[in-house]
């Protein structure tokens, strides 16, 4: 069922400042940030050769990724999102083998417009997992 990694996800308290680590410390390629407000979030990409690092940051003060940083303040590891060849499909392995899916259980359009589920860390080794419609 699990494809390949698609990205590994950084709560950041500050995008603009965690955005230049990347392209300037690192040399990375690094995307425009996009306001994704049905997630709560504003998103930046790193682009790597084999995957990407997303860059998250608050989108309002209702957004799931404030609640992470006030738990954490200097940010970190939020989760990990793997592509799935049908996401349906997998929601209903996953659950029919136990697994808790995040929210109503209904695939939503995430960051790379296609549809996405989170899974909960606690089903998964303390890790939130995202499946991404590959």
């Amino acid at each position: 069922m699990i494809g390949r990694l698609n990205h590994v996800a950084i709560a950041v308290p500050d995008l603009a400042k965690a955005a230049a680590v990347y392209r300037d410390s690192l040399g990375a390629e690094i995307s425009a940030a996009v306001p994704q407000p049905e997630h709560g979030v504003t998103t930046v990409f790193v682009t790597l050769p084999n995957t990407k690092i997303e860059l998250i940051a608050p989108l309002g003060d209702d957004s799931p990724i404030a609640r992470f940083l006030q738990r954490n303040p200097d940010g970190g590891m939020h989760h990990v999102c793997y592509e799935v060849p049908d996401i349906r499909a997998a929601r209903d392995a996953l659950t029919a083998a136990g697994a808790r899916i995040l929210g109503d259980g209904e695939p939503k359009i995430g960051a790379h417009g296609k549809p996405v589920l989170f899974l909960h860390p606690k089903d998964f080794a303390g890790t939130l997992v995202e499946l991404e419609q590959a």
